[in-house]
């Protein structure tokens, strides 16, 4: 985790840097057009202050800033007009505007990501390095045009920018968690077709409107992409909503005192941390998490509770009727198939079980030999080595002892 860190430093120290030596250059030079930095630095500002509600999971909280800041990087005319802005000026608008609307959110004491910040002053600098001297010069309308040609080229140089965004965003991710880099960056490109595919559609969008019609194209396209916010917004409630009702049910079992006091917390947050060690992303993981939650939901059917609701010790009899119970609970509450399947699974033999059902396995077990002792599941672990034969899989068995050699994870909250 440590050697990972060591690249958070760098991206970050780069970010400062470039942030630093436009903001001299800007002071230096002046501000060319502070009209349409005004413009800019305002939509940009007001697409932060949107962030209002996102949670910290969310790929690209600000879309709106996000957008209006490559189109910025990209605009070559204002209403047929040339523009003389240039690289610097384009990060300098970035950053203060950026600073200006995360003022009420430090207010709160919501202080902006300085890794989702170091990304958007690479990204957006990358994106003008590559169009601003290429334009200013006349070298790209000489190779591509004024017509089609150069709005491919706005969309291309927008694909290479989400592309470098999406591999910088799965590096600090990386630093920061220790997780493979692969399922990281398959999570980010995955996010490209959503949000991301807006961002960069409504950024080269701008771009063009305001080449032709002015200023008065950027409250027109912004429009669409802050409504395509909200829909998110709404979206992202109703699955938070889904997940703190399967939280409520996995509590069930502790209230009952069926199992530990969190318990299904601990599952699910190591299984979800496994999940990735060994590829999973996105919709599999959060399914593999639901499945986590609701493993022992089971148990509540038992006339006799099982003795400290641990039910790695138990014949492999009891441990696969009280899992055909828990599916049964399951597919009466509504939450998808694929979650049952894998509560009915998690007690098969580990060599026809799928993927997420091994790893529920392998995690119920350390947590039931384990305790929830946090550091005192070394013991837990051997026996899980021995019990490799037959009972748990040797991969996923290893690949939680890499993610406890990291110091685990913390438990999900509840809701």
């Amino acid at each position: 985790m440590s050697g990972g860190l060591r690249l958070v430093g760098p991206v970050h120290g780069a970010a400062l840097l470039l942030a630093l030596a436009a903001l001299a250059g800007t002071l230096w030079h002046g501000l060319d057009e502070p009209g349409h930095a005004l413009a800019f630095g305002a939509l940009i500002a007001l697409g932060e202050l949107t962030r209002w509600g996102a949670r910290p999971d969310e790929k690209e909280p600000a879309p709106l800033a996000a957008a209006g800041a490559l189109a910025y990087a990209l605009l070559g005319q204002s209403a047929g007009r040339p523009t003389t802005h240039g690289v610097l000026q384009t990060v300098t608008v970035v950053v203060a505007a950026g600073l200006a609307g995360t003022v009420p959110h430090i207010a709160r004491g919501h202080g902006p990501d300085r890794d989702q910040l170091a990304r958007r002053i690479l990204t957006v600098g990358f994106a003008a390095l590559c169009f601003q001297p290429l334009y200013n010069s006349g070298a790209l309308t000489a190779l591509v045009g004024e017509g089609p040609g150069h709005a491919l080229f706005l969309v291309l140089l927008l694909l290479l920018t989400a592309l470098c965004d999406a591999v910088l965003a799965a590096l600090l991710r990386r630093a920061r968690h220790g997780h493979p880099y692969g399922p990281l960056l398959r999570d980010e490109l995955r996010a490209l077709l959503g949000i991301g595919s807006a961002v960069c559609a409504t950024g080269a969008v701008m771009a063009l409107g305001v080449a032709v019609a002015g200023l008065w194209a950027l409250p027109v396209f912004a429009v669409p992409l802050l409504l395509t916010q909200v829909s998110l917004r709404r979206w992202a409630a109703v699955r938070t909503t889904n997940r703190q009702t399967i939280a409520s049910l996995a509590r069930a079992t502790e209230i009952a005192g069926c199992t530990p006091p969190g318990h299904a917390h601990r599952v699910a947050a190591l299984s979800r941390a496994v999940g990735l060690e060994l590829g999973l992303s996105g919709p599999a993981l959060t399914v593999l998490e639901h499945a986590a939650l609701m493993h022992d939901i089971g148990q509540l059917s038992l006339v006799d509770p099982v003795d400290g609701g641990a039910t790695a010790p138990l014949a492999p009899a009891e441990q696969r009727r009280i899992a055909l119970l828990g599916a049964a609970v399951v597919r009466q509450t509504g939450v998808p198939e694929a979650v049952a399947r894998i509560v009915e699974r998690q007690a098969d033999p580990y060599r026809e079980q799928p993927l997420p059902a091994r790893i529920v396995r392998v995690v119920n077990a350390y947590d039931d030999l384990a305790g929830g002792r946090a550091g005192g599941g070394l013991g837990a672990l051997e026996r899980l080595r021995l019990g490799t034969a037959r009972d748990y899989h040797p991969e996923v068995v290893e690949s939680l002892a890499r993610v406890l050699a990291r110091g685990g994870v913390a438990p999900a909250p509840p809701g």
